[in-house]
């Protein structure tokens, strides 16, 4: 654990000019958040949001800030007396300052990140077994969870109201230091398109990079496709492999973006031409999925116990970049078929032998993901069985994929019942009149605002043979309201609502 450090070879270290002076500094901790100021504190100041950090340096210096660094330009106030080095961008100088302070925990490991709207989740635990398979001692950041080599890390986040999948850097090198203690060889990051726009990974090179796929998401955070596209292509300039979904069309956008090799990965035959395909694909409905892996180092057969078209393009693309790393082709299979699903991406509940239907748990929260969700499930039910959806949209988040989900819902599910989903600071009952200006004149669906009472009546009435999605939540075990964060366990609500109607 560090307890100190000398401010002239903390900067060195990470690359920062660090002007002279005399005597000696000596720094004892790291933060970007003025509140969080200890004496001997050196603080980053970050232009957010909401708030300018340059604007609470002073507050710093009185709780005992020991130096500060701020970006060029930037009006500092009167702050004559405080020892202040200046960079180009704040953000880029935290990420390496705090890797710097943590012993350089990005030199220790090799990085494979996962970015895109969709699947980050899925192919990051996908790889997890593949390489652990291969005897790798493996680390994973990212929505489900922080794990070291197994040992789950705490993963907080300082904003109640948000959730979690790339930890802020304050966090995010601190974990990475304990994955080296625990001698992870292996770290599997999901990049996120916020994290890559805000600098969090910027200490890292990646061994290699996988883009899934891009779709309209977080524009209220981007402002534009465009923004969030180049989000993505940060990624890419900082690794030496990227692979890439060549079905999506914006396969030539992140490939002009790469600066190692490009490999290219297609599940439709879209991309001909590509590096690795899949051919020869059999739906084999709740049971999941398989088809023939192409490619120039080998062809061999894939199977997945993940159900839904959607799992071939993650599965060809965790193969191929694990084939790519030097991972052997029966470790890769053998993996793949032996991962019997992720928490909250098309999960079944168990529900016991009673039950004559079935509850799904999927994490689908964007137009297209739950478009693909939804045409899965229709792909792989039988003559006479109902999809029947239950959804909702986050609230202080794009008001824009309100209706459209709205139309998706009610258009390839049998039935909707339309309900809440972390409205946060909102009103859900103004977040379901968005949704319902998607629905037009179509009747099949229900609107019951309070999730528990909503999937509760789901399962009790459901009739024979009955396919319920829960969507939008997945793994989360949350409800996050005006009144803050509880919790919320789909899963148990579920399995109890099947228990009273067993049992009357």
């Amino acid at each position: 654990m560090v307890i100190g450090m000398e401010l002239r070879l903390l900067c060195s270290r990470a690359g920062i000019n660090c002007p002279a002076y005399e005597g000696s500094i000596e720094i004892t901790g790291i933060v970007s958040d003025s509140r969080q100021v200890c004496p001997g504190y050196l603080y980053v100041c970050i232009r957010g949001l909401h708030y300018d950090g340059h604007d609470f340096i002073r507050q710093a210096l009185g709780a005992g800030a020991s130096a500060i660094v701020a970006e060029e330009g930037a009006p500092l106030g009167c702050v004559n007396d405080a020892f202040i080095i200046t960079v180009p961008g704040t953000r880029q100088s935290l990420a390496c300052l705090l890797d710097a302070w943590y012993g350089f925990p990005s030199r220790k490991m090799k990085f494979v990140a996962v970015t895109g709207t969709n699947g980050k989740t899925s192919v990051t635990f996908m790889l997890k077994a593949i390489f652990e398979a291969a005897m790798f001692r493996c680390g994973l950041i990212g929505t489900v969870s922080c794990l070291s080599a197994n040992r789950r890390l705490f993963c907080g986040n300082r904003d109640k109201f948000a959730n979690l999948t790339t930890p802020d850097p304050e966090q995010l090198y601190m974990l990475l230091a304990e994955m080296a203690a625990d001698n992870v060889e292996y770290v599997f990051i999901e990049a996120t398109s916020h994290a890559l726009w805000l600098d969090k990974l910027s200490a890292l090179w990646f061994d290699a990079a996988i883009f899934t796929n891009l779709t309209p998401e977080h524009l209220d955070f981007h402002g534009s496709m465009e923004n969030y596209l180049r989000s993505k292509q940060k990624l890419f300039r900082q690794s030496a492999l990227a692979v890439i979904n060549a079905d999506s069309e914006y396969y030539n956008d992140i490939a002009e973006a790469c600066v190692g090799r490009v490999v290219s990965c297609s599940a439709t035959g879209v991309g001909a031409g590509c590096d690795y395909t899949a051919t020869e694909i059999t739906d084999n409905g709740t049971e999941g999925m398989s088809y023939i892996l192409r490619s120039e180092r080998a062809v061999f057969r894939l199977k997945t116990q993940i159900p839904g078209k959607f799992s071939v393009i993650n599965t060809l693309q965790a193969a191929a970049c694990a084939a790519e790393l030097g991972i052997k082709p029966k470790t890769i299979a053998d993996a793949i078929a032996g991962l019997n699903g992720i928490d909250g991406r098309l999960e079944k509940v168990k529900l016991g032998y009673e039950a004559d239907f079935s509850v799904f748990i999927d994490y689908a929260h964007t137009p297209d993901a739950l478009e693909n969700l939804l045409l899965s499930v229709r792909g792989f039910r039988k003559p006479g069985q109902r999809v029947v959806l239950l959804f909702g949209c986050g609230g202080d988040r794009d008001k824009g994929k309100r209706p459209v989900m709205g139309e998706i819902a009610t258009r390839l599910a049998d039935f909707a019942v339309i309900t809440s989903d972390n409205s946060r600071s909102e009103d859900p009952e103004d977040i379901i009149r968005d949704i319902l200006a998607g629905v037009g004149d179509r009747n099949n669906y229900t609107v019951v605002v309070d999730r528990r009472k909503a999937i509760e009546n789901t399962v009790v009435n459901a009739k024979k043979g009955d396919i319920i999605i829960l969507a939008g939540k997945g793994h989360e075990t949350y409800e996050i309201n005006r009144a803050g964060r509880f919790p919320f366990n789909e899963k148990e609500i579920a399995q109890a609502a099947a228990r009273q109607r067993f049992n009357g």
